[in-house]
């Protein structure tokens, strides 16, 4: 069995309950992950946690979300990888913030962003901001902004042109001649950008 065969393996045991799975991929991408999580914790110290904890953390949520059915469309080691370093990257980006929140006040001092959203604060609510008026420029620059945080959760420029693509209208056949894929790889690929866009909008 190749190396991309016994990954597809692990993947579908894991996904189907079976414990046994996880040692193999824990050895396999646990110390991968400890690198990852170093780079984005920037060699900062006094974090209450360091890069061995943050990927601990990552791969434990991986293991439990897969066990749980979140993860339909992760199919091989190419979407398991990209899955594992973004689920890394935002448990490292957490405990940097948390750690910046407890040194403005223990977590006693709000910033904007923990503040709750307001009621019109929805899908549609902002949809209705775009379609209703001409958008304010401290309105375009936050779409940009947003749009640019989403983007920095895919790690892979494929998958950050896949998504481009979409939102600027075309059908997954077109983006499958675009990309040179097939529109079932393409279909694969959008549903992994959608688990982990929700992924990101879940954690924050």
């Amino acid at each position: 069995m190749s190396s991309q065969d016994s990954v597809t393996h692990w993947i579908e045991l894991l996904q189907a309950g079976d414990h046994a799975a996880i040692r193999p991929l824990w050895e396999r991408y646990f110390g991968q992950l400890v690198h990852r999580a170093r780079a984005a914790l920037r060699g900062k110290a006094n974090l209450g946690a360091d890069e061995e904890d943050v990927a601990l953390s990552a791969f434990d949520s991986f293991c439990r979300s897969a066990q749980q059915g979140r993860f339909p469309n992760l199919a091989d080691r190419e979407d398991l990888w990209r899955l594992l370093m973004v689920m890394t990257a935002r448990k490292a980006r957490r405990l940097l913030r948390d750690a910046a929140r407890h040194k403005r006040g223990g977590g006693k001092v709000k910033i904007e962003a923990d503040l709750p959203d307001p009621p019109e604060a929805t899908e549609e609510g902002c949809l209705a901001q775009v379609v209703g008026r001409e958008p304010t420029p401290e309105f375009a620059v936050q779409i940009v902004e947003e749009c640019q945080r989403l983007f920095d959760v895919l790690p892979d420029p494929a998958l950050r042109a896949i998504a481009l693509w979409q939102m600027e209208g075309w059908t997954v056949d077109e983006i499958a001649v675009r990309a040179g894929r097939s529109a079932r790889t393409v279909a694969r690929k959008l549903a992994l950008i959608r688990e982990l866009w929700r992924q990101e909008d879940r954690d924050e």
